[in-house]
């Protein structure tokens, strides 16, 4: 198959709609079931490229969740303790298969933004990932293959039109690549740089020591980004991207989404949020929603009287801002790259109010010195890739 006429591009107005292969080139994938649009194969496409160099990279089996274009979440298959089990609601699905364990982290570090995603997996769908997928509202998935179960539960999905997509894993795209704006059309090569642990190796730091671990997490980061529309960056810790900020224009301001992104990730370990005591009617969608409005500034809508009781059993106290701030104070060992160069070192200052000691990013600003200063004082590592990783 050449061609796959949509229902509609961007809106429903831009039509007619279609993707399609130039030359003699069949389509790369197969609609297993639904009716994937526009923007659905936007997410697929850039999603899957996010996760096949994420299995590249590290080894492990990676899920990525995508919004309108950019991942909100991304992941390689480590276990999950009980704290993430229970935060991301898979702790009553016993155990579970390295890549169902990747989507549950990248579905569940910001669940917020993940309502409705489009998902990417590296290896073939199993049952146990399906079953999680199944449970979640989400408009498809792309993965190079599925088990039988696993194709039956999400065909299930959506009362049989949930978006399911087969993508070739063994297809490379042509080696430049095309887009039109406003009737002109704009040719580059395909982005191919291999993300690995050599771009990590120029560290600029007093602090120099960068174990394994730390390695794999700013892979996560800088391969998420490569995907992200920019300006962009990304924090990860444990195996999963944490906080991405996404199409800022000013730097600082996506450190600062991204970080209170990762703060949100964190506080709902605290045994405040885990313990809080929704009524058992409470749909999925309604607790997330106020899980995050009781961890912010507008906690009282959850909390007024005349509220709190159509979600919780008991009125829970006010997670306090000094409650917080002690509890954010524990997050350590977090990773964060960045897809151009820090220009100044307050972005290394909000970092470390979310727990960053290992950076990485292109380097190259007149200010480098004052950036490179300001990870000394926090004792941070930083490493120089010296690539620059822009998305649009």
């Amino acid at each position: 198959m050449k061609e796959l006429a949509l229902k509609y591009g961007c809106n429903p107005n831009q039509k007619p709609s279609r993707i399609f292969m130039e030359g003699d080139r069949e389509l790369p994938i197969t609609v297993l079931s639904g009716r994937p649009g526009y923007i659905n194969f936007m997410d697929a496409l850039n999603g899957w490229q996010l996760v096949k160099e994420l299995k590249t990279a590290t080894g492990l089996p990676a899920a990525a969740s995508f919004k309108h274009v950019s991942p909100a979440g991304a992941a390689v298959g480590l276990p999950l303790d009980d704290t993430l089990r229970k935060i991301y609601w898979v702790d009553d699905m016993g155990e579970l298969s390295p890549l169902a364990s990747a989507y549950a982290r990248a579905r569940g570090a910001d669940r917020m933004s993940s309502f409705g995603d489009f998902i990417s997996l590296s290896d073939v769908c199993d049952a146990d990932t399906a079953r999680i997928i199944k449970r979640e509202v989400s408009d498809g998935v792309i993965a190079p293959g599925y088990e039988p179960e696993a194709l039956e539960i999400l065909k299930s999905k959506k009362n049989g039109n949930y978006n399911v997509i087969q993508i070739d894993p063994d297809y490379e795209p042509e080696a430049l690549e095309r887009k039109q704006v406003f009737g002109i059309t704009f040719e580059q090569g395909h982005n191919n740089l291999e993300i690995n642990r050599d771009l990590l190796e120029d560290i600029v730091t007093e602090n120099r020591y960068l174990p394994d671990s730390a390695k794999i997490d700013l892979m996560i980061s800088l391969i998420t980004l490569k995907y992200t529309q920019s300006n962009s960056v990304c924090y990860v810790k444990g195996g999963q991207a944490i906080g991405i900020g996404a199409g800022q224009q000013s730097r600082v301001h996506c450190t600062r989404l991204a970080g209170s992104k990762a703060d949100n990730w964190y506080l709902r370990q605290a045994p405040q949020v885990m313990n809080l005591p929704f009524v058992d009617s409470i749909k999925r969608a309604d607790r997330d929603n106020a899980i995050d409005v009781y961890m912010g500034d507008d906690y009282m809508d959850v909390l007024a009287d005349g509220r709190w009781e159509k979600i919780f059993k008991v009125k829970p106290p006010v997670f306090t801002a000094e409650e917080k701030r002690a509890w954010l104070d524990t997050m350590t060992d977090v990773a964060l790259g960045s897809d151009a160069f820090f220009p100044f070192g307050d972005n290394i200052d909000r970092a470390s109010k979310s727990g960053v000691k290992y950076v990485a990013q292109p380097g190259g600003s007149v200010r480098d010195d004052q950036v490179i200063g300001t990870c000394n004082q926090y004792g941070m590592v930083m490493a120089f890739t010296g690539i620059r990783l822009f998305h649009h």
